[in-house]
């Protein structure tokens, strides 16, 4: 009898200190799941180099439009609405960027500011080779080239560069990144 009651006084506590485990697993998993979202989070958001998501690009769009290259190189702020030229805007790019690892995509969508509006019309008549410059440009970069301001402008630059070499009723004096995405 002194056995059938130890064995029921231990079925209490096995009981107890399973549960006890079962509470202590769980807890550990909501942390584990806790901490990875907060990280996940952080990662994701403080990285404003790479545009993965739909906010960084609404982000980019907007700074991007506000700056124009001038003809140093440089980023040129001051400039007012009014002083901006014609536009002439140019068909969505989508290229492959130069990898070693994974695949790596270039969506690009950009407008030319013109010297003159006499310029479009030759540009209308170069398409096809303008297109075909600005793709080589672009596919010939990598994901790390790019994805700083310095790297877009470095790129905004060769293509204006490669651009006004091929031109010759006028001048194109800037390009305006309208949507800039990589994945």
């Amino acid at each position: 009898m002194a056995e059938e009651e130890k064995k029921e006084e231990e079925a209490p506590k096995e009981k107890k200190s399973s549960n006890m485990l079962m509470i202590i697993i769980i807890v550990v998993l909501v942390l584990i799941i806790a901490i990875g979202g907060v990280l996940a989070f952080i990662l994701m958001g403080s990285d404003d180099e790479e545009d993965a998501t739909a906010a960084p690009q609404v982000k980019e769009k907007k700074v991007v439009k506000q700056r124009k290259s001038s003809s140093s190189g440089m980023m040129d702020n001051s400039r007012q609405l009014s002083d901006i030229g014609t536009l002439y805007p140019l068909d969505t790019f989508t290229v492959n960027l130069k990898s070693d690892a994974g695949r790596r995509y270039l969506k690009v969508t950009l407008s030319l500011e013109l010297e003159g509006e006499e310029l479009s019309l030759e540009l209308d008549a170069k398409t096809a080779v303008l297109r075909d410059r600005i793709i080589r440009i672009l596919s010939s970069k990598t994901l790390e080239e790019i994805s700083s301001k310095k790297g877009k402008s470095k790129v905004e630059n060769q293509i204006m560069d490669t651009l006004n070499s091929m031109i010759s009723d006028g001048r194109i004096k800037g390009i305006y990144f309208t949507e800039f995405v990589i994945q």
